[in-house]
């Protein structure tokens, strides 16, 4: 059974007796035993520190429906699995543990899930509805089979700091709209010297932040590293995000874009190919020293050979490996549209011109304008992805659409250096990017490629939730529709 082999693995074993030790020293009460469902949400279950071990071993149990959230489609029906279905096995990564710096007697880790060991079919085999683990097993396979091809990520995720009125509703930003201005950032200073301080103490290298263009909107970002471990680093920003906005009594609004006529909230990946390098350990707000064998929460992968890098007479033209990988995600920009851009209020962020967000399936070297730009040499922004994506699922699908475009040899075309806008005047045919959440689902639907980043339920469980989504749209009267619609005739 893979369970079996994944609990029974040495090196794990000397990892549990690690996480004693530190429950020990640091004298941790509680544990927090998380996944990360298809929309991105932190699920789990809480134990006492004192059954630790055991529940290493045998790890915990919950219904499959909690992948999918476990909600109700509009028809009144649990999505992706009845309450006949069985029960799914969470087992806890011993390498993620970290204390929770706003209660000490608490900390978290995050879990791979399996099948349940006594099922008929597949027992105690990987659940392809763990996100998270098929993140991990997909990475391995696509480094086995490029000669060890690692990507790497780093995201830029923006979001806003939002007052209450007295009902707890949002009232306005807790700053001004002006980006980039020092002192609408000094206004927020006490809330993102909490979120440096609790993200510091777990693990993120925090490099640089800034205030956007938005009321209340901060991005602050960590350096970049490998794909899965960038994406626990991000679950865990939007946990420390929401710990704060409970401290300052506000909303930490991850939301895509809550006001028209500024600018949403996005979160563009930064990503790169590379061949070896070596993993590098930074001092952020505890020392590494005092987690041996958990150094994977500080872990930065440093050096190797970065096949984005120009490697000829262009000093902005990546080389021909990260070339071909920009073939494949241009080729699939359409179908990648569903996972980075997830919400029926994604949408939103593409209507409201002026903003800068993404629209049209084309790139460039520092153009925004276009749905992807080489932003330095060595890196490729994917700008079609929002705060609301699920970073598992984004990287599963780029590395699926990479993939296709260094097997196929993908040419993604000359990179466009006019304005987009210009260029489609000049006679340009350039594909537009779907335009709203019902297009971008049957853009997925119809590519194979993309499919393969979410193996085994994963599709079929997420297609089933967006379309309801979709189709719970549709299916609402808006305040828009009463203003235009209520008195339109005598």
């Amino acid at each position: 059974m893979d369970i079996e082999t994944y609990v029974d693995d040495p090196q794990r074993q000397e990892l549990v007796k690690e996480v004693r030790k530190k429950i020990d020293e640091l004298g941790i009460e509680y544990l927090y035993l998380q996944f990360v469902s298809i929309t991105g949400r932190i699920m789990g279950k809480g134990i006492p520190a004192d059954h630790w071990e055991s529940v290493a071993k045998k790890g915990f149990q919950l219904v499959y429906g909690a992948t999918v959230n476990l909600f109700l489609n509009r028809h009144g029906e649990y999505f992706g699995y009845g309450p006949e279905a069985a029960e799914l096995v969470g087992i806890p990564d011993p390498e993620t543990f970290m204390q929770l710096p706003w209660d000490k007697r608490v900390a978290r880790m995050y879990c791979t899930l399996f099948r349940n060991r006594e099922e008929k079919e597949n027992p105690g085999g990987f659940l392809t509805a763990d996100c998270r683990g098929n993140l991990r097993r997909l990475h391995q396979d696509f480094q086995k089979k490029h000669n060890g091809l690692q990507l790497r990520v780093g995201t830029e995720p923006e979001m806003m700091w939002l007052k209450k009125d007295e009902d707890g509703k949002p009232n306005g930003g807790y700053s001004e709209p002006y980006c980039y201005h020092i002192d609408q950032f000094e206004s927020l200073r006490p809330v993102y010297m909490k979120v440096m301080e609790y993200s510091r103490r777990m693990g993120l290298d925090m490099i640089q932040g800034d205030h956007e263009d938005a009321p209340g909107q901060l991005e602050l970002n960590w350096m970049y590293d490998d794909v899965l471990r960038n994406a626990d680093r991000l679950t865990t920003y939007r946990q420390i995000c929401a710990q704060v906005a409970r401290e300052f009594n506000i909303i930490a609004c991850f939301m895509t874009k809550p006001f028209m006529g500024v600018s949403a909230s996005g979160c563009h990946h930064n990503m790169s190919l590379w061949r070896g390098g070596e993993d590098v350990f930074r001092r952020t707000g505890n020392d590494p020293d005092d987690l041996p064998g958990m150094r994977e929460n500080y872990m930065y992968v440093s050096g190797g050979d970065n096949t984005f890098m120009p490697d000829g007479d262009d000093p902005q033209m990546p080389g021909k490996a990260g070339l071909a990988a920009i073939g494949g995600i241009v080729h699939h920009l359409r179908a990648l549209t569903a996972v980075g851009s997830s919400t029926v209020n994604s949408y939103r962020r593409l209507w409201d011109t002026g903003f800068w967000a993404p629209i049209f399936a084309d790139w460039g070297f520092q153009n925004r304008t276009t749905g992807l730009r080489v932003s330095a040499p060595g890196r490729f922004e994917y700008r079609s992805v929002d705060s609301m994506v699920n970073p598992y699922l984004m990287g599963s699908t780029i590395l699926a659409a990479a993939d296709d475009g260094i097997d196929n040899n993908l040419d993604p075309g000359q990179p466009e250096e006019r304005n987009i806008y210009e260029a489609i005047a000049a006679g340009k045919d350039v594909k537009r990017l779907p335009m709203n959440l019902g297009e971008a689902l049957q853009a997925l639907e119809d590519d194979e490629v993309v499919q393969r980043g979410m193996p085994g339920e994963m599709y079929r469980l997420y297609s089933e939730y967006k379309r309801d989504e979709w189709e719970r749209f549709n299916h609402t009267v808006t305040e828009w529709d009463v203003e235009t619609y209520l008195n339109c005739l005598p």
